[in-house]
């Protein structure tokens, strides 16, 4: 085919077909985070304290690692922890449910997350029936 003859695109009609391509996006998660912790009901809880353990996912749309490669240019895991770590165990909170919403919050506002679900356990709930566990589940999604 001569260069003549040569089917012409304008710019609006290749972008159109780039976007047309796979959504490519990036959860993080972190299970099983343990931690010792002063959350509770009763002013007892909150004095003997208790294990909970945290799951957390998040999305963080299209970092540049998927690309360089680089840590960096990602959201750091370690990093992740300990902030949820400092929160779970700075201050006391009656609820599961406000401490799940203070660290989706904080996650969502410090890396940048476009949706955080914060899922609080506690193994040895301090209930008169035996049940393995008791948890609570947080979302929090921004929209556009």
């Amino acid at each position: 085919m001569a260069p003549d003859d040569a089917e012409e695109y304008d710019d609006d009609e290749l972008n159109e077909e780039e976007s047309d391509g796979p959504e490519i996006g990036v959860r993080i998660g972190i299970l099983g985070l343990s931690l010792y912790t002063h959350h509770g009901v009763s002013a007892a809880e909150r004095e003997v304290g208790q294990r909970l353990v945290l799951d957390v996912h998040f999305d963080v749309g299209e970092p540049d690692a998927l690309v360089t490669d680089r840590v960096e240019d990602t959201v750091d895991y370690g990093e992740v922890c300990q902030v949820i770590a400092l929160i779970a165990q700075q201050r006391s909170y009656k609820t599961l449910e406000r401490l799940c919403a203070v660290i989706a919050d904080r996650l969502a506002s410090q890396f940048n997350a476009d949706s955080v679900t914060v899922k609080a356990s506690k193994p040895e709930p301090p209930i008169p029936l035996p049940v393995e566990e008791v948890s609570v589940e947080v979302w929090r999604e921004e929209h556009p």
